[in-house]
């Protein structure tokens, strides 16, 4: 468990899992050789052999008022078509609970978009059913994003993912379709990233003078951020997701902004600082 504290507001992650290698499925150019030229990104985010290092945790937005889980990873139970992800038993709602947040005190429920690792947790098993695990939040998403996944679902692709984890909580009545740039509290606003899907957000913070961005997808990995031509397979629209990823470098390297990585493995956050010779790294000291 990481925690930082950004003016007024806490950020705890919470870790589904974290593991070495297996992402060249997800990021198909990142392979050994070409990751070990990237001295900078060990020991965090690669091992000595070159496998990238990744982590699928949520993210608790703790304003002291509201308790907000940014992205909810895989879930237990979900039959998905990647072996490690299908029926997973893990101890995330213990661990959410030891953090802090037992699963009824979170009052809003909010995913950067509808991949399967990010909105697993909405829904639990119970007596054979999918239910809100959340049962007194408000989850919610980007209409425009939305509007792309219940048109265009793919269940071959990684599995039911929304009839277990989307559609029941909009048939419990518990989620508000939102615009992209929505204004969650005064501090938390939404900023549209697209590219990696149609209505990918990230979350943006300001408090009591200080700034952090909770990333999503729009960068994978801190790699892509020395190599900014590295897409991800899973990206809607590469060309628009590399645009959008360069833009957000250029727009907050050697910015007083802390950048909280969606999927970067521990310890997960940092400050963009230009790379000599190129690109951009991630400065975790």
């Amino acid at each position: 468990m990481n925690q930082w504290q950004v003016g007024n507001i806490k950020i705890t992650r919470v870790v589904e899992m974290q593991v070495a290698g297996g992402s060249r499925f997800i990021l198909p150019d990142a392979t050994r050789e070409a990751c070990l030229s990237i001295d900078w990104m060990q020991p965090h985010f690669m091992d000595v052999d070159g496998n990238l290092i990744m982590s699928i945790h949520a993210l608790v937005v703790d304003t002291g008022e509201r308790r907000i889980v940014v992205d909810t990873c895989i879930g237990n139970d979900k039959q998905r078509s990647i072996p490690n992800w299908t029926n997973l038993q893990t101890d995330f709602l213990k661990d959410l609970a030891a953090a802090g947040y037992p699963r009824e005190t979170i009052d809003t429920v909010l995913c950067t978009h509808l991949h399967v690792d990010h909105v697993g947790w909405n829904t639990m098993l119970v007596d054979g059913e999918w239910v809100p695990t959340f049962p007194n939040a408000r989850y919610l998403l980007a209409e425009k994003e939305w509007q792309y996944w219940d048109a265009n679902e793919d269940e071959a692709q990684y599995g039911p993912i929304m009839a277990d984890s989307v559609r029941p909580v909009i048939e419990a009545g518990l989620v508000d379709f939102i615009d992209w740039e929505h204004e969650v509290t005064p501090e938390i606003r939404l900023e549209p990233t697209p590219g990696h899907t149609p209505g990918h957000v990230s979350i943006h913070i300001r408090s009591n003078g200080e700034e952090a961005l909770i990333t999503g997808d729009c960068i994978h990995h801190p790699c892509q951020m020395t190599r900014t031509d590295w897409c991800s397979s899973a990206d809607f629209d590469q060309t628009v997701g590399r645009q959008t990823r360069e833009g957000l470098l250029e727009r907050y390297v050697d910015q007083d902004i802390l950048i909280i990585g969606t999927h970067f493995a521990t310890p997960t956050a940092g400050h963009i600082k230009h790379l000599k010779g190129g690109g951009y790294w991630l400065d975790v000291g």
